[in-house]
């Protein structure tokens, strides 16, 4: 069944309320998009109109969000937000011969991902990249995703996962705190501050009984909800991080953090590229396949060649 759109809001109206909602004041909002007040006025008299409810009203000679308004607002920004999104991606895919869309896990894009892809661009100089952080499978279709590093099972609706790696998580802390526990010896982590992700509760619990070591007490420590974090904290020296080593190569590199144990904590889980079936000949997203492997099988260093206090 066709809907009609005639009672539609338009995008101009949209940026209007939300102008009016930012500022709480018409005359301001009215200032940065060069209108008149009563024309700010008189569009959000519209969309209340339209809408069926009231999404201002007047305190003590302020202008405020009713309920219904501050509701509306968070949905207003996300539509201007999309609608801004979609025409710089046109623009930027006019001015170049592809658009890559990839979506990536928050800390592998940041710390991974992000520092390799000059050399990925320097192979394919007519692409223009579009990089978006993502925890979860989504529709890619709907949000115009070429492809995807997922990690989990290989599991994605529309698309089929291809392995990119297994996760190689290892014991990490600042030499501070490796002298402070005596971490020379795997047995003093039970006595240190553990950092724990909140979505692997039970990394540590698992990475303790795989040693043959007893930790009564695994879950102590702090939380955090991203890799990124934890090793942020690890190297401040709040603990020891359970962390993929692919996270932290410049980090041990660097001497920032050690590694307390190269023997890493094997997991069920893996690291997939989730490619859309209509995608998959995409010139782009085979490029990208192929620059990546090729990446991952050349890490920056291998665990054998860390400096482990343990060796030491």
């Amino acid at each position: 069944m066709h809907t009609s759109r005639r009672n539609f809001p338009s995008i101009n109206t949209l940026s209007a309320f939300e102008c009016a909602a930012r500022h709480l004041n018409f005359t301001r909002a009215a200032e940065e998009m060069n209108l008149t007040q009563s024309a700010i006025s008189r569009q959000i008299r519209d969309l209340e109109l339209q809408l069926g409810v009231t999404l201002f009203e007047r305190v003590r000679k302020r202008v405020v969000l009713t309920e219904a308004g501050a509701r509306f607002l968070a949905d207003a920004r996300y539509l201007i937000e999309q609608t801004e999104g979609l025409v710089y991606r046109t623009m930027a895919a006019a001015k170049a011969e592809a658009m890559l869309s990839i979506a990536t896990l928050p800390t592998f894009g940041s710390h991974w991902l992000a520092p390799r892809l000059p050399d990925f661009l320097s192979q394919n100089p007519d692409l223009a990249i579009n990089i978006e952080s993502r925890w979860s499978p989504f529709a890619m279709q709907d949000q115009f995703v070429d492809v995807a590093v997922h990690f989990g099972r290989p599991i994605w609706a529309g698309a089929t996962c291809q392995p990119l790696c297994a996760e190689m998580m290892v014991p990490v802390a600042a030499p501070s705190v490796v002298r402070q526990y005596q971490l020379d010896k795997p047995e003093h982590l039970v006595e240190t501050p553990l950092l724990h992700l909140q979505t692997r509760q039970t990394g540590w619990r698992d990475w303790f009984e795989q040693q043959g070591m007893e930790n009564k007490e695994p879950f102590k420590g702090h939380r955090f909800d991203q890799f990124s974090m934890i090793i942020e904290a690890a190297v401040a020296g709040m603990g020891a991080g359970l962390l993929p080593f692919y996270l932290i190569e410049q980090q041990v590199m660097q001497g920032s953090l050690k590694v307390i144990d190269p023997t890493p904590l094997n997991t069920e889980d893996a690291y997939f590229l989730a490619i859309p079936d209509d995608k998959a000949e995409k010139p782009g997203v085979i490029a990208f396949t192929t620059w990546i492997r090729k990446q991952i099988k050349n890490p920056v260093m291998h665990l054998d060649e860390v400096d482990s206090p343990i060796a030491n």
